[in-house]
């Protein structure tokens, strides 16, 4: 390891990923708990000699906790936690391969974009999330085309920007939540944000899209789609009509 390189980037994804498992937690605390213990420079397999203990030990020492039995963090997420210091990154999901998709294969489509933190399911906030599943989905069919790790937004400027550029040829991503300035540069990657704050799996996320393009697709799917601004606003005022 270089002497100006504290941290290699392997190491510095899993901790990255490790702080989000734990709650009350934040990065610098955990990399000051890992710094403490292993010293200052951290790699994959220096990583792999930390335990349990030591973590709760290292954020018992920090919130002044002795024993470290008070620091709101509990057994299990620290067991992850570690497993995922250690480079245990897949054992809480078994991702499915990608289907495979080429441009046009399925006409009157849109792309989308699920923000997730644990398997098929949309679990996660936009600024946060682990990463993106990406759909292709038309009426009739959907297809799972990739599978977008956003870790690598911790290291940028930018991490909302980042992110938006992740999904940059997506037409539509759904979040958990997202805030004012985060969904202003997603709209101005010309991606429309909607919040599903109850979550649910993946599958249901797009059997709700797929009910929406053939029942009433609202005029930002309609523009998406191709339709013309009148025939958008029609289609539109009819729907609501019949509300």
């Amino acid at each position: 390891m270089p002497q100006s390189e504290m941290i290699t980037r392997e190491a510095a994804l899993r901790v990255a990923l490790a702080a989000r498992a734990l709650p009350n937690a934040t990065l610098p605390g955990l990399i000051e708990v890992l710094q403490n213990r292993l010293g200052e420079k951290l790699d994959g397999e220096i990583l792999r000699t930390f335990t349990v203990t030591d973590l709760k030990t290292g954020f018992g020492s920090l919130d002044g906790e002795e024993d470290g039995e008070d620091i709101g963090i509990g057994l299990e997420a620290m067991k992850l936690a570690v497993r995922i210091l250690w480079g245990d990154t897949d054992s809480e999901a078994q991702l499915p391969e990608p289907d495979a998709y080429e441009e046009g294969d399925m006409p009157g489509s849109v792309r989308v974009a699920i923000a997730s933190d644990v398997g098929m399911t949309l679990s996660g906030h936009f600024g946060s999330c682990l990463r993106f599943l990406v759909y292709q989905v038309s009426p009739t069919e959907s297809r799972l085309i990739d599978i977008r790790s956003a870790l690598e937004a911790d290291f940028s400027d930018d991490r909302n920007a980042f992110r938006a550029q992740i999904i940059g040829d997506c037409h539509v991503v759904y979040i958990i939540s997202v805030g004012g300035p985060a969904a202003a540069k997603i709209i101005r990657a010309n991606i429309y944000p909607i919040k599903r704050p109850e979550g649910g799996t993946a599958d249901e996320v797009i059997a709700q899209l797929q009910q929406a393009m053939v029942n009433s697709p609202p005029p930002w799917m309609l523009k998406i789609l191709g339709v013309s601004a009148d025939k958008r606003l029609k289609n539109y005022a009819a729907d609501e009509a019949q509300d």
